[in-house]
């Protein structure tokens, strides 16, 4: 049976409070060399075990808990290139992972610090928080295969019978591969930060960075899962779709909404949600039924509104900025979709962030310039999971 280290401790004790009075016999003197190395055996068991749960638990902030110190070195060593730009010993693990780029100032970001990159792109744009994402570790071309096979059915067949009838399987493909964005200030330059905001011990440089870098990707990136071209681009959700009609061009009515919700599969139903920006939405909640109510139902108040935040006809609102106004007397312009957005859209990020600090070009007016690369690629994986929205001819 297996001791733990404290049952293993106080058996060492009892056996050196022996020796204290006598010299330890040599049973004594065995027993307690096995029992230094059931110690080790244990201390190392430990360690392994707390090294695992490391491997296999996320990322999560820091708790004000009765635990030990967890080493936050390498946090720290980024933080202060954040401030200053000078790397240190602690920054060679991030220098290796580089490729190469560590020379130039350049590093791959630590998880915490890619995780807010990442949540501020997210956040941004409301198709990346409802659209699948999946995360590779490198950029190579990502093909995938598709299958549309929905025009098939089966037969009856007399007994004995075989079928008349039937298609074999036609594989079509899909590949996602990885743009490179680049994150910087104006006038196609590099974020700048103040030495002296940089210096404050007490500001938070990290989310100053990150905020700010990842605005600067998002808003690209937004663009581009909304109506990106698909060539030296990601394919945005509704890019080529031919749209699903208004009834008039002179209002978005009850009526429209209705045809827009079934004309997607009930398969694909059960998960859909709309996704419109902001201005649609205005002119969708003066829509009233025959009571006079807004067919709009606010969420509620505590989950905030900040993304659509509520429902229409039952299923859930996306705001994402990047659609167009609702153009009534244009069926050339997708400005919404509806449906299942996570089956029918995919989202392909590169794990490596590489942040760029340059502390000497504007060393002379006092700052700092920042400039990150992010890799993403979309396209639409399931063209049967949702629809486009749009105006009358």
């Amino acid at each position: 049976m297996t001791i733990s280290i404290d049952e293993i401790l106080t058996e060492q004790q009892a056996i050196a409070d022996l020796g204290e009075t006598r010299s330890l016999t040599d049973e004594e003197i065995q027993k307690f060399e096995e029992l230094e190395s059931q110690l080790k055996a244990a201390q190392k068991t430990d360690e392994i075990r707390s090294r695992q749960r490391a491997y296999m638990t996320p990322v999560q902030a820091a708790v004000n808990v009765a635990t030990t110190k967890q080493d936050d070195t390498l946090d720290r060593a980024f933080n202060h290139y954040l401030r200053t730009g000078k790397e240190n010993a602690d920054m060679v693990e991030l220098r290796a992972q580089a490729e190469g780029t560590g020379s130039e100032g350049g590093y791959l970001v630590p998880d915490g610090f890619r995780t807010k990159l990442i949540e501020r792109m997210k956040a941004f744009g409301g198709i990346a928080n409802v659209a699948e994402t999946i995360t590779t570790a490198t950029g190579n071309p990502l093909p995938f295969p598709t299958v549309d096979d929905v025009a098939n059915v089966g037969e009856i067949v007399a007994e004995g019978g075989t079928f008349a009838s039937g298609a074999d399987l036609t594989f079509g493909t899909e590949s996602l591969s990885a743009y490179k964005y680049m994150a910087g200030g104006g006038s196609n330059l590099p974020l700048r930060v103040s030495v002296e905001l940089l210096q404050d011990a007490s500001f938070d440089v990290e989310g100053l960075v990150s905020r700010k870098l990842g605005e600067r990707i998002a808003r690209i990136q937004s663009t581009h899962l909304v109506t990106g071209t698909g060539s030296g681009q990601p394919k945005g959700i509704v890019h080529g779709l031919t749209g699903i009609e208004i009834a008039a061009n002179t209002a978005v009515a009850f009526d429209d909404l209705i045809t827009y919700i079934h004309s997607v599969d009930p398969a694909y139903r059960d998960n859909a949600v709309w996704a419109f920006n902001d201005a649609s939405l205005a002119t969708i909640k003066k829509i009233k039924d025959d009571d006079h109510r807004p067919i709009f139902r606010p969420a509620d108040a505590d989950l905030g509104t900040a993304t659509g935040g509520g429902t229409l006809l039952g299923f859930p609102v996306v705001i994402d900025q990047a659609f167009p106004d609702i153009s009534l007397s244009s069926n050339t312009t997708n400005w919404g979709a509806f449906g299942n957005l996570f089956e029918g859209y995919v989202i392909r990020r590169v794990r490596d962030v590489v942040l760029i600090v340059n502390p000497w070009t504007r060393a002379a007016n006092g700052q700092v310039e920042f400039t990150a690369w992010a890799r993403m690629d979309a396209t639409i994986q399931n063209s049967n999971a949702y629809i486009a929205l749009t105006g009358q001819a």
